[in-house]
């Protein structure tokens, strides 16, 4: 691996360095979150926006990196935050994601903090800015998010190995209307929302009303206050890495819009 400058290091989390490839390194626990840190110092300065990516329920900050790689080739510092989505329940996992992922893109001096979620991330950010708002926050995309949570942990949340495989925020994500994700509110952003609408998962889709991802419906991911809606033929665990919907991720932290014309735009309050 080639070597690279070391520009500064934060909150025992975070290096940052110098180039324009990804940087890894620091702590690989279950317990604690992981940053990888673009500065992208050889973009163009006078833009000086930041991305915020956080992954979904079991996954890991390499499920992002096709996104992470784009959007630093469109200039972009990016911080692509891991944490352990299966060891803690939604309000401490997003205190343990937020505040030192932001402070990452303030040590870059960043006027703009754009956050680009997937499912459960979604769901970590409606909870975290529900607390604390964010007064550089630009454009948010939830991909793929629960917001009105999902008949798939309604119907298998009781079933021996579930909590154990999806932890404490993974027993969180039901649609009842006491559940968290209905209890969280609007997001006054300017938010867009990608569903996919194609299912490698045919089990699980039979627990799901059609059009689904096959984790959660079109439908569920829907959210009053939105700002742009999109759904594109693809699956839950892959929506991340597709091609068009990184295209789409681009065009709307850009310029607020998606390239396909099917896409929805409702009347929202933060424009």
């Amino acid at each position: 691996m080639t070597r690279r400058r070391v520009l500064g290091c934060g909150v025992a989390l975070v290096c940052v360095l110098a180039g324009s490839s990804l940087i890894v390194q620091r702590i690989h626990s279950r317990d604690q979150v992981v940053l990888l840190v673009n500065a992208n110092v050889n973009a163009d300065a006078a833009r000086s926006e930041c991305v915020v990516l956080v992954h979904g329920l079991a996954r890991t900050v390499s499920s992002f990196e096709p996104l992470a790689e784009a959007l630093q080739a469109a200039g972009y510092a990016t911080v692509n935050a891991g944490y352990p989505s299966t060891r803690f329940n939604v309000k401490a996992l997003a205190k343990q994601v937020f505040p030192p992922a932001l402070q990452a893109c303030d040590r870059m001096s960043a006027e703009t903090i754009h956050v680009v979620t997937h499912s459960l991330g979604g769901i970590l950010l409606r909870q975290f800015l529900a607390h604390r708002p964010v007064a550089k926050l630009g454009r948010v995309v939830m991909l793929a998010p629960p917001n009105q949570g999902s008949e798939v942990v309604d119907a298998l949340v009781d079933v021996p190995g579930y909590a154990w495989l999806n932890g404490p925020a993974g027993l969180e994500l039901g649609t009842a209307t006491t559940a968290l994700p209905n209890r969280l509110g609007e997001l006054q952003v300017d938010l867009a929302i990608i569903a996919g609408s194609a299912s490698i998962n045919l089990i699980l889709s039979q627990w799901l009303p059609n059009p689904d991802d096959g984790k959660v419906s079109v439908s569920n991911t829907r959210l009053e206050g939105m700002c742009g809606f999109l759904v594109l033929e693809v699956s839950h665990p892959f929506i991340m890495k597709d091609p068009e919907v990184i295209r789409e991720v681009r065009s709307w932290l850009a310029d607020g819009r998606f390239l396909s014309t099917s896409a929805e735009y409702p009347d929202c309050d933060s424009r």
